[in-house]
């Protein structure tokens, strides 16, 4: 079983990241997306995006993460993904999927699965660009307005040398709308021969270990890629593997290693925000969470949030937050 957490924009970054690996379970990490436009960016705007460069392209905990690339020039792309290949990525990833208006807008994401030829041009030209032992992989939605194409742009992925793809069971028309069609994953997987077989990734509406199994069993896939689910429930990997969970005497001190982060990136005016923003997931299934929500919804002051997390951690004395690995001091906030 192997569980994959997902890129999301604005929610799912480097931080989060950081925090959510410590529960246990991850085995790989999806950065969210590195957009490329009309040049080659320098070192420091991949290491912005994904500071785990610095510590072998791997989180605190040691788990691994593959920086995701987002556009539409096939050369453009190439190049920025032999730059990248240079700081040692655990693989690089390409985005097929991103449905926001914008990313569409300028030719990127979702977008692209009306022209699965371009898609199939991609995914070949960043192969070609990076040395063989740099895995190479995708994740798509099942469409832009429909599905119809679907299977021609995985089919496109397979034969342009993707080592594997992460399917998104909704369209971009969809959004995060419930249900995915987990069935569709199942006819993609079918429909590609035998010779262009790769391992395909379910992702979409897995928030409890009973849609894990029940995703596995529809799509025949081995493997998920986890994300609101996950912020939700930062015990969900642990327990889809029968490892175990995590309960809320567990998350203060995670909530106070977050913040602690995020005061370090974030600038000072929206560092309330995010905090919230992961209590607002969190409430899903910790009753706590909410407690916590309603104690801070109005709190701005990033001096009271920290006083009020430090209490929440003292009440928690006996436990001790989830250590990280050796070594891990060097990879910066």
């Amino acid at each position: 079983m192997m569980l994959l957490l997902a890129p999301m924009e604005g929610l799912l970054d480097a931080t989060l990241r950081d925090v959510l690996t410590r529960t246990g379970g991850v085995d790989r990490c999806v950065s969210e997306f590195i957009r490329i436009t009309n040049t080659v960016l320098p070192e420091r705007a991949f290491l912005r995006v994904v500071p785990e460069l610095r510590n072998g392209s791997r989180t605190r905990s040691g788990v691994a993460v593959r920086p995701q690339l987002l556009g539409s020039d096939p050369a453009c792309l190439a190049d920025n993904a032999a730059r990248l290949a240079t700081l040692q990525p655990a693989g690089i990833d390409l985005n097929f999927g991103c449905p926001a208006k914008t990313v569409n807008q300028s030719r990127g994401g979702a977008v692209l699965l009306d022209e699965p030829e371009l898609v199939g041009r991609i995914v070949a030209a960043v192969r070609r660009a990076v040395p063989p032992h740099v895995p190479v992989s995708a994740k798509m939605r099942l469409g832009y307005h429909d599905d119809r194409r679907a299977e021609d742009c995985a089919l496109a992925i397979a034969e342009g040398g993707a080592s594997e793809l992460v399917v998104h069971a909704r369209t971009k028309a969809d959004g995060y709308r419930p249900p995915a069609y987990w069935d569709r994953i199942a006819q993609v997987r079918q429909a590609l021969p035998a010779h262009l077989q790769l391992p395909i990734v379910a992702n979409g509406e897995i928030w409890t270990v009973a849609d894990a199994q029940r995703c596995l069993a529809v799509t025949g896939c081995s493997a998920l890629m986890v994300g609101r689910g996950m912020v939700a429930n930062p015990g969900l990997a642990l327990a889809i593997k029968g490892q175990g969970s995590v309960p809320w005497s567990v998350l203060p001190p995670l909530l106070l290693a977050f913040w602690q982060l995020v005061a370090l990136r974030v600038e000072r005016r929206h560092r309330a925000g995010r905090l919230k923003q992961w209590l607002h997931y969190l409430r899903r299934h910790y009753p706590q969470a909410q407690e916590a929500f309603d104690a801070l919804r109005t709190v701005q002051e990033p001096e009271t949030i920290e006083r009020w997390l430090l209490e929440g951690v003292r009440a928690q004395a006996v436990l001790s937050p989830l250590p990280a690995r050796s070594g891990a001091e060097a990879l910066p906030a």
